[in-house]
């Protein structure tokens, strides 16, 4: 029972098809192509069974511990997928979801996180006053409180920063620049997604050196190369060339930023003036050191230039570097976190 309802617990693998049955506010069913590629290894679901046997979806959720983030001393499960339609609903299948990693063998719970950091995590925790912007995470501002209500408490936190000066330049950028090329290093664009070949080939690049850039990263876990791809691929079709560059040094890359324009904001009012800038890698050495604000300084200058006013600094965990180069510009306007329970 919970709050007078009769509840059933459903578990499917990957493997096994989602049953037919009614949603109810905020819940649906997940895509079942969704759940195949993520591959969780339980998917869950809580019926409302009270006046349906069949049952009404409350909440769902599912459960990775056969391949998830490292974390030292502990052996980690996360719960992604999560909706639900009201709190006792959550706790009921939070509660259950936990007993399930702890079953497996898991000590550590963290959410929300759809398996590792490469699929989506972390919740807005304080949204402030800006729209929500292209790609980021987004939840009923309740479920936080699900999960602290079931003993989860914050791990790590997470901001995004908004710049309103494009034109703002950085005096040290240009020395850096300088640094840079007097070293070998070239900046291009990339190409337009309708040259394929070639942009398959700098995927595959992206790919391996983002590998090697983020492997220090924390709760790091690598993805095979055709899921990354996979990933990039699917917002090609919104990129414009100009705002992704790639760094090169006798013919290998050394760094690289992703930015798009904020297409929530183009559904919401018919134009876009904001860039969002989602990723910046760069190979770690010494010959690389500065390569990070050059970017981010020539996508600003790029994106000025193509008409932009605003550049939002995506999703960056509080204690990394990503921090120093944009307090340069920016201003916090989101903060998100991500939970933990010991189990």
């Amino acid at each position: 029972m919970d709050g007078g309802r009769v509840m059933r617990l459903v578990g499917l693998r990957v493997d096994e098809a989602l049953p037919e049955v009614k949603a109810s506010a905020g819940v649906a069913m997940i895509d079942a192509r969704e759940l195949q590629r993520q591959a969780p290894d339980l998917h869950l679901l809580a019926l409302d069974t009270t006046g349906d046997p069949n049952g009404v979806l409350r909440a769902r959720c599912s459960c990775w511990w056969t391949e998830a983030p490292p974390i030292a001393g502990e052996r980690v499960g996360t719960i992604g997928h999560y909706a639900a339609s009201d709190a006792d609903a959550g706790a009921w299948l939070i509660e259950r979801a936990c007993r399930r990693l702890q079953d497996a063998g898991c000590t550590l719970a963290i959410a929300p996180m759809d398996g590792n950091t490469w699929r989506r995590y972390r919740f807005v925790i304080e949204r402030g006053d800006e729209a929500t912007f292209f790609l980021e995470p987004d939840q009923p501002d309740s479920w936080p409180d699900h999960f602290v209500a079931c003993g989860f408490g914050e791990l790590a936190t997470y901001t995004s920063a908004l710049t309103t000066d494009l034109a703002q330049a950085d005096p040290r950028l240009q020395s850096a620049a300088a640094r840079l090329a007097s070293r070998g290093v070239s900046i291009r664009s990339f190409e337009s997604p309708a040259a394929p070949a070639r942009v398959e080939a700098d995927l595959r690049r992206i790919y391996a050196l983002s590998r090697v850039s983020f492997a220090s990263n924390y709760l790091y876990t690598p993805i095979d190369e055709a899921e990354f791809i996979e990933q990039y691929r699917s917002v090609l079709p919104m990129v414009r060339p100009e705002l992704v560059l790639l760094a090169e040094r006798e013919g290998e890359l050394v760094g690289f930023l992703f930015a798009l324009p904020d297409l929530l904001q183009q559904r919401r009012t018919g134009s876009t003036d904001t860039i969002i800038i989602k990723t910046v890698a760069v190979a770690p050495g010494a010959a690389s050191a500065g390569l990070g604000s050059v970017l981010v300084g020539q996508v600003q200058q790029q994106a000025q230039a193509l008409g932009y006013r605003r550049a939002i600094h995506a999703l960056m965990h509080e204690r990394n570097v990503s921090q120093n180069i944009s307090r340069r510009y920016a201003r916090p306007i989101r903060r998100y976190a991500l939970f933990s329970r010991a189990l």
